[in-house]
């Protein structure tokens, strides 16, 4: 999963950036309204995580912009702003929830993941591909009734491609899953996270089609 984090505060970008990351989340993190926007037109984000007061443009204006694209991508304001009228005005603009600060980094991290359900439309989207099981919020993999230990890039990867199944994805699709804009990349970090996946899961599972990608069977 993909997190947009839009906080222009150093201190509490970088706190919540390595939360979430450590939480199993690819983030790309901006510290304005104009670069926010320039990436929510990528469309590639599964949920915005929004400050307000922000340079270049105003969180509230970001996420007016958004709605009026019929973007329904949701977003959890993270605010100072704890006036009733602030909540409210936030929420009428098409905001999911709205987090006062300062704040707990679990509960925000929980609250992203509740939300994620919700946008699902499901309160345990589990995924099933054949033999293996995958919960997305849990952060569980199992194969034939056996838990199986990943790490969380192996985890990352494997999502995308059972979100997708029979889908070939390239390698800079798996790219874009699991890292974050300005995260080192290697150039065969990919490979190598594939290479142990196969390993724990069997090479049959997830399959590739040289020159083009991986895929996993429905």
């Amino acid at each position: 999963m993909r997190v947009l984090l839009v906080e222009d505060d150093p201190m509490i970008g970088e706190a919540m950036q390595k939360g979430l990351k450590q939480a199993g989340f690819a983030v790309d993190w901006v510290q304005d309204g104009i670069r926010a926007e320039a990436l929510l037109a990528e469309k590639v984000h599964h949920v915005i995580v929004l400050d307000l007061g922000l340079p270049g443009r105003d969180g509230l204006e970001l996420l007016k912009n958004l709605r009026a694209t019929e973007n329904q991508v949701p977003v959890i304001v993270v605010t100072a702003r704890d006036g009733v009228d602030d909540r409210v005005g936030g929420l009428n603009l098409g905001a999911d929830d709205y987090v006062v600060k300062p704040f707990d980094l679990d509960e925000l991290i929980a609250r992203v993941r509740a939300l994620l359900r919700r946008h699902a439309g499901s309160g345990n989207p589990i995924m099933v591909c054949g033999d293996l099981t995958l919960d997305p919020m849990r952060k569980a993999v199992s194969y034939k009734g056996d838990a199986v230990d990943l790490s969380g890039k192996e985890l990352a990867i494997l999502e995308a491609l059972m979100r997708r199944p029979g889908a070939v994805l390239s390698r800079k699709a798996l790219e874009e899953a699991i890292y974050g804009n300005g995260d080192e990349i290697g150039s065969n970090a990919v490979e190598v996270h594939l290479h142990h996946l196969r390993k724990k899961l069997g090479a049959d599972l997830i399959r590739n089609i040289r020159g083009v990608g991986y895929w996993v069977a429905e």
